[in-house]
């Protein structure tokens, strides 16, 4: 496993860079991809729908998420939504795409995902508080068995609403590649965390690869970080 950290201009473009370079590169002829969800994710989005072209054949990619909200589809907090608004409303379609469902349980998403083996790519987040998917701090999800690869969880400190389904860190694990995007100063303690007392559930994320991928702001006085 490494993990690494890179400073950018632009998260978004360096995001679509990745993506399109994973796809590029996948070892089978479908691509598997999880989504995330936030701010910083609708703006990645955006520009991989803006900038992938001809370069990826969404017929091609299968979309999975990373965790949801348990809230309707359509809902404004969803995850599914935002992904739906911000991407694929604007490349058309994608081959198969699997929202997660919460009054099905995380079950037949665990079985989805067993089935799938490996992932190609999960995009991740980060928290003010240092979580990422829905894996909060104190939270029961972040010590799931470790054959789980989905779960149920809530926020115990109250900082996020809504109950939620979420990978785990042995379904992030499953990754051959993680993105982390990373923006603006609301971020960078957490961040520094990560990467100084690794006393958050980001610094927990494993994978094949595990890139952090921050601007400015964010990084404060972190430099490049190889692993």
């Amino acid at each position: 496993m490494s993990r690494t950290l890179e400073i950018v201009d632009d998260v978004a473009a360096e995001f679509s860079e990745r993506v399109i370079e994973a796809y590029l590169s996948r070892p089978s002829s479908t691509f598997s991809l999880a989504l995330s969800g936030g701010s910083t994710a609708r703006a990645c989005y955006e520009h991989l729908a803006a900038s992938a072209g001809t370069q990826i054949d969404w017929w091609n990619v299968d979309l999975y998420w990373g965790d949801e909200r348990c809230v309707p589809l359509d809902d404004p907090d969803s995850n599914y939504r935002l992904a739906r608004e911000s991407l694929l409303d604007r490349v058309g379609a994608a081959n198969a795409t699997y929202p997660m469902r919460c009054d099905e349980g995380p079950d037949p998403y665990q079985l989805r995902l067993s089935e799938l083996g490996r992932i190609d790519l999960v995009h991740l987040g980060l928290g003010p508080d240092g979580h990422t998917a829905s894996l909060f701090p104190e939270s029961a999800a972040l010590e799931a068995d470790p054959g789980r690869l989905v779960t149920s969880n809530t926020d115990p400190l109250g900082h996020n609403p809504h109950p939620r389904m979420t990978l785990t860190f042995t379904g992030i694990a499953r990754a051959h590649l993680v993105l982390v995007t990373v923006s603006g100063e609301a971020k960078r303690e957490a961040l520094q965390r990560v990467f100084g007392d690794g006393d958050v559930p980001a610094a927990r994320v494993t994978a094949d690869r595990v890139v952090f991928l921050a601007d400015r702001a964010a990084a404060g006085d972190l430099g490049p970080i190889s692993g």
